[in-house]
């Protein structure tokens, strides 16, 4: 059974794979009492339309797949889902008697809008116990979560499969699943979804007794992954889809595009024609304009092909044509109407078979013109989108140069449609997202370019992803503030999310910001001194009181005044990053000596670390555990590079002064802090990114600077690992695939070198120096190799050199260091991991090395994450 219906005077769209009967009402909803009550109390204004088609075979206990607009609303499904969990007959060969419904959704976030939805809604419920599980990656909190006596989970597919690994008793009891977005589902965590579905069918084998077992799938677009959903794992379930373009997938349209230029299309059209006037097909010919329609149709007779023609000012009604069109066909000719979109309502036409799109559609009309197809959807589930054996209806859509206004929009619906798509579309497209990207040229980069290194969604995203040299630039840090960029102090004081904040650079001696702030204190403490300001004006400075404090704010926004001549302003702390809504008549004239400094603020991202499981946003846990940690604490961290006002630090680091030892001592890396909480994982790629967007600019930036500032003859710096660093805690059984290697045993690096530099197609030795870091102790110093999947090593000691030497993807690299200290030899050794070679020097006198290296090697530096800083703050060598 199939069901097309528009439905009241919104004509709604509605594809029903069997019939369904609408609960439109929420008084006769299928709901329990009680939950109706809760809704009214909330002000819930439904059912909606697609819910009054959605809500009842839920409600029956049936699988379900639903694709509409509503599609990410969890409301969809939550209200019948809820009423099943009241029916304790259903759940008697259970054990308990405790039914359980588990919602899986594409990402913490959405699972957290569920989750609080379910505490509105599920307060009418007998013994609902919902629970939101966002486990992470550390395995304690997966074995010690308990769900006894929870009705309802909410989770996501990465953390139900780290439950899973503990806890398989779930899916015993697991009577309703559901699929929420289940586009993103399928199209992020496919590999994890189906296995969970797996999982489930297992168990439902499994089960014993009769309990009910229920899957629903909604979501906003079909997903090719949604066919076997249905064919492996549902049964024989009910399909509601009110998205006239996304039936049309379901109803395997096949999608045409045909390339062609524009002053070419009549000719392109006769041709199509040509093909379903063999096949008697029903060809509606659609464009935009009266002038094309009276082209197409003269073109049409000239060539002896019979057509119909409507259009706003056709003498010939829309039942005239019907009638015309209907009889066209039943006298054994092809039926061809050349139409304007804004008649195809009038005429109601749904059994075409197929559509040409002689104008381009845009989003608004392409799905209009599909319905006329509505007749010859097919209804039964297909191997794929492409299967020519269920196909009955066409949809043509003419390519021209001039069709660059919608392209990106129909690529994308063509895309998840899985039909051929030219190479003149693609390269149409991408010219529209250029365009695109370079009328975003005022606005801010983008966040989640500077804070992961890269945007996932850009053509979505309404921020640029380049340079603007005016914006960007126009608000450098001064080299007065970064005196060496190896080393600064940073004062975090504002905290956006875990890894990007505003704050202060502060200088070690005299810090002009201290000065400014101590001269400010004591200006404003005489009362004659606090001059509220008369005006308000935006993008000037005033001083603001806080308690004791007193701060520089700028004026970013002022709305209309009130009766009392207050109103509230946005202003922005120039010193701190924030922004706030305050008073107008809090503001204080703010004297000229005071605005002479430039503002304080600059922005801090934290290099190197991203959310799990392909996470957008950060947990706001690890957000709320780093802005307990750092706010308004002192740090010291490396600027690996830096752009407007804007740094990017790798490493940073918790510190605290002793002054009596003349000592900083590392408490902390934020970067290992934010990994421990298991919410985070790597991101390697960041910096690099990050560097690649930078090189736009035409200046040298101060990773560039660092040698500058590292001269050789500089004394060197104490190393101390961070105690929080969980990144070098590093042992033998980390290192399953790793091997050892003892003082040489094999031929010698030298013989090496010398066989390789005969051999007249490799490079330079000097192009293939592997990059080395290195950190120390009082007893031991390491190196860290940086070598991919290293071959044939070799590593030679002696009493104050090490040499080594690795292929690694068909190049020889070698190393051969001079040390600035003697070590060891018999004790030192070499271990070759996957990504790299630790090499561990034992020396020879305990106690701190000042540098590793008697000459500077540009291939050698301090490993950062490792070091610990003492009073006098001597300059370290980095080689």
């Amino acid at each position: 059974f199939q069901s097309f219906q528009n439905v009241g005077k919104e004509k709604n769209f509605v594809f029903l794979s069997k019939k369904i009967e609408p609960s439109s009402v929420l008084e006769t909803a299928p709901l329990f009492d009680g939950l109706k009550k809760e809704l009214a109390w909330n002000k819930f204004s439904g059912p909606t339309f697609t819910e009054s088609y959605c809500w009842p075979p839920v409600a029956w206990g049936c699988d379900v797949v639903a694709i509409s607009h509503q599609g990410n609303d969890p409301l969809l499904y939550l209200p019948p889902v809820l009423t099943l969990l009241q029916l304790k007959s259903d759940y008697r060969a259970l054990p308990n008697m405790g039914g359980v419904s588990l919602i899986l959704c594409p990402g913490w976030k959405k699972a957290q809008l569920v989750f609080d939805l379910l505490k509105t809604y599920g307060k009418g419920c007998r013994c609902l116990h919902p629970m939101l599980i966002i486990l992470g990656q550390n395995k304690e909190a997966a074995s010690q979560v308990e769900i006894r006596g929870c009705k309802i989970v909410v989770t996501t597919p990465y953390n139900l499969l780290r439950l899973l690994e503990h806890n398989t008793g779930l899916l015993c009891r697991l009577c309703h699943l559901v699929l929420d977005e289940m586009e993103l589902l399928f199209s992020d965590t496919t590999e994890q979804v189906f296995t969970i579905l797996d999982c489930y069918k297992k168990a439902t084998a499994q089960a014993q007794g009769n309990p009910p077992h229920q899957i629903i799938a909604v979501g906003t677009q079909w997903n090719k992954h949604i066919t076997p959903l249905i064919k492996e794992f549902m049964n024989d379930p009910y399909i509601v889809i009110t998205v006239i373009e996304e039936a049309a997938i379901f109803g395997n349209v096949q999608q045409v595009v045909q390339p062609c230029m524009n002053s070419n299309r009549t000719a392109e059209l006769l041709k199509i024609l040509d093909f379903t006037q063999r096949n008697l097909q029903k060809v509606l010919v659609f464009t935009d304009t009266v002038t094309d329609v009276e082209m197409i149709h003269k073109a049409l007779k000239s060539n002896s092909v019979v057509s119909l023609k409507k259009h706003k000012e056709s003498k010939c009604n829309a039942g005239c044509v019907l009638e015309r069109w209907r009889k066209m066909h039943s006298s054994g000719t092809a039926a061809v109407l050349v139409l304007t979109d804004d008649c195809l309502q009038s005429l109601g036409i749904t059994d075409a078979t197929c559509v040409i799109h002689f104008s381009f559609p845009s989003p608004g009309v392409f799905g209009q013109r599909l319905q006329s197809l509505s007749d010859s959807f097919c209804t039964g589930i297909k191997d794929s989108a492409g299967d020519q054996e269920h196909t009955k209806a066409k949809s043509v859509i003419l390519l021209t140069e001039n069709s660059s206004c919608h392209a990106p929009g129909v690529l994308r619906y063509l895309k998840h449609a899985e039909a051929e798509i030219p190479e003149e579309l693609h390269d149409l497209t991408a010219r529209v997202q250029a365009s695109e990207e370079d009328e975003k040229f005022s606005r801010p980069l983008c966040a989640f370019l500077k804070t992961f290194g890269i945007c996932r969604n850009r053509t979505e995203c309404p921020d640029r992803h380049q340079i603007n040299f005016s914006i960007d630039t126009a608000q450098n840090i001064t080299d007065e503030m970064i005196e060496t960029p190896e080393r600064v102090t940073i004062l975090p004081l504002f905290i956006v999310h875990a890894t990007n904040y505003f704050g202060r650079i502060v200088k070690k001696q005299k810090d002009q910001y201290t000065v400014l702030a101590k001269e400010m204190s004591d200006y404003f403490k005489v009362p004659g001194h606090r001059i509220s300001a008369n005006t308000v004006e935006k993008s000037v400075f005033y001083g603001l009181c806080e308690g004791a404090v007193y701060h520089r704010v700028q004026v970013v926004e002022t709305p209309a005044k009130d009766e009392e001549n207050v109103c509230k302003v946005t202003v922005k702390y120039i010193d701190e990053g924030r922004t706030s809504q305050v008073n107008s008549d809090q503001l204080l004239h703010l004297p000229a000596k005071f605005q002479s400094l430039p503002p304080q603020a600059v922005e801090i991202v934290v290099c190197r670390v991203k959310p799990i499981d392909d996470e957008a946003e950060w947990n706001p846990k690890v957000t709320h555990h780093i802005s307990h940690k750092i706010k308004g604490k002192l740090h010291h961290a490396k600027v690996v590079q830096t752009l407007g006002k804007t740094v990017w630090v790798d490493p940073m680091v918790g510190v605290t002064n002793l002054p009596m030892m003349k000592m900083w001592i590392n408490e902390y890396n934020v970067r290992s802090e934010i990994l421990s909480t298991g919410l985070a994982t790597d991101n390697p790629e960041h910096v690099g990114e990050i560097q690649k967007l930078c090189r736009q600019v035409p200046v040298l930036d101060h990773a560039e600077k660092l040698e500058h500032f590292t001269k050789e003859d500089t004394a060197g710096l104490e190393e101390a690992s961070s105690p929080q660093d969980t990144s070098i805690q590093e042992n033998s059984a980390e290192s399953c695939n790793s091997s050892v290697t003892p003082p040489s045993s094999k031929p010698s690096i030298i013989s090496r070198m010398q066989t390789k530099a005969e051999d007249s197609t490799v490079h330079q030795q000097k192009g293939c120096h592997p990059q080395i870091k290195w950190f120390q102790d009082n007893v031991t110093v390491t190196l860290k190799v940086q070598i991919l999947r290293a071959a044939d090593s070799i590593c030679e000691f002696s009493r104050e050199k090490v040499a080594f030497s690795a292929y690694s993807e068909g190049k020889l690299y070698v190393a051969d260091l001079e040390l600035y200290q003697p070590v060891i030899a018999e004790k030192s050794t070499c271990v070759i991991k996957d990504t790299e070679a630790v090499i561990l020097l034992v020396k020879e006198k305990k106690g701190a090395w000042c540098k590793l290296l008697k000459n500077k090697n540009v291939h050698v530096s301090l490993d950062f994450e490792r070091w610990e800083e003492s009073e006098d703050e001597r300059p370290f060598t980095v080689g």
